[in-house]
């Protein structure tokens, strides 16, 4: 989970590909390619496990190669320069969205298995903390250090090489740590064609079917995230040291929101963690562009907030909709569209800050936040309730 959030946090690799290209639209396009790669995969990879008994192996392959494209990123930055850096790199973003969309619904098979639903959010929060407090130390080190004092000849692949390691780290402790049971029950065997052809059965259920509306809503604004970095750096200068403290803020409203989303979700049902992460969003937005100077920190503290409940719920909402045998199609589903959604956002977007600013963004990324919170308030009920 730290070497994760060093790579997705909104503010290290969005500045890494200004650095290259100097370019919004370029950042965009590398945003894109990193959700596009996930976008088929989850699909693939939930036809895959669906019928095997045994995940954690399948979870192990996809998750080495996902490690590799990190590898990858920092031996490009020591060793490569211009075009064939810049396309090395965006190849690499996609390669390592594919093996992401499969890693994410393999492992979240794997916590369905493994973990009783009282005690999900607790320990999803107690591993976000931990993780979480650690990356935002190194965000911050990273920036202030790293980045702006281009340790080993490059800051940024000095950045991968360590979420490169740390992330290897946590594959061999899953492979050696986890004792897997056999699923209690398993999908038959069928051709690819024909299990896509029963997605409409999956939207049949109404609870998730306007989960699925809102996540994608949600996920329109999420395309605004690794972009509030340049926005930031337009009005205070963009630096190593304000992209360290932009890091620490967010990481570390993330990682300390973790164990009450987690708390709150195992008590009350994760709808109202995913509602409440929406209006954490949506303050950090007005914060965002009514704010200045550390009120802009704010603004990303927020934003921390409403990212990892939002994170938290989501994962964790969709395994509770419907039968036990459907969770590999209905996480694949769920991923793919909000795969879609932040593969052709950020392109849109960069285009959009290139042509005409911030502005049409962050309206965006408002109203869908709003839609997609009336939606879960209306349309969405507790899944356990239902039960």
């Amino acid at each position: 989970m730290t070497g994760f959030r060093l790579i997705y946090a909104p503010t290290i690799i969005p500045a890494y590909l200004y650095l290259l290209t100097g370019s919004p639209a370029a950042v965009g396009l590398g945003t894109a390619l990193l959700q596009l790669g996930g976008t088929i995969s989850p699909i693939l990879s939930g036809a895959r496990v669906e019928s095997r008994s045994r995940i954690l192996p399948y979870a192990i392959g996809v998750g080495s190669l996902m490690r590799v494209m990190i590898l990858v990123l920092a031996i490009a930055a020591w060793t490569l320069q211009g075009t064939a850096l810049l396309a090395v790199t965006l190849l690499s973003f996609l390669l390592l969205g594919f093996f992401s969309g499969a890693q994410r619904v393999a492992f979240q098979m794997l916590m369905a298995k493994v973990i009783p639903i009282a005690r999900r959010g607790r320990l999803q929060g107690i591993r976000n903390m931990i993780g979480g407090l650690i990356a935002a130390g190194l965000a911050w080190l990273a920036g202030h250090y790293f980045i702006e004092q281009r340790w080993l000849g490059n800051g940024y692949a000095t950045t991968f090489l360590l979420a490169f390691l740390l992330t290897s780290v946590g594959l061999v402790a899953l492979k050696f740590g986890i004792r897997e049971p056999d699923a209690p029950r398993l999908r038959p065997v069928m051709p690819l064609r024909e299990r896509l052809g029963q997605f409409g059965e999956l939207l049949t259920h109404k609870g998730f079917r306007g989960f699925l509306v809102a996540h994608a809503l949600a996920a329109i604004a999420r395309v605004g995230l690794p972009f509030w970095t340049l926005y930031v750096g337009d009005r205070l200068g963009l630096s190593g040291a304000l992209i360290g403290s932009l890091s620490l803020a967010f990481l570390a409203a993330d990682t300390l929101s973790n164990l009450a989303w987690g708390a709150l979700g195992d008590r009350y049902g994760f709808r109202i963690v995913y509602v409440g992460a929406l209006i954490a969003s949506i303050t950090g937005m007005m914060l965002l562009v009514l704010g200045d100077g550390w009120i802009l920190h704010g603004a990303f503290v927020m934003l921390g907030f409403g990212f990892s409940g939002w994170m938290m719920a989501a994962i964790t909402l969709v395994l509770e909709f419907g039968e036990h045998e459907d969770v590999p199609m209905r996480l694949a589903l769920l991923t793919t569209v909000e795969g879609g959604v932040s593969s052709i956002g950020p392109v849109l977007a960069g285009l959009a800050i290139a042509a005409m600013g911030y502005a049409p963004l962050i309206v965006a990324a408002s109203a869908s936040l709003i839609a997609s919170l009336a939606i879960m308030l209306l349309r969405v009920k507790e899944p356990r309730e239902l039960a």
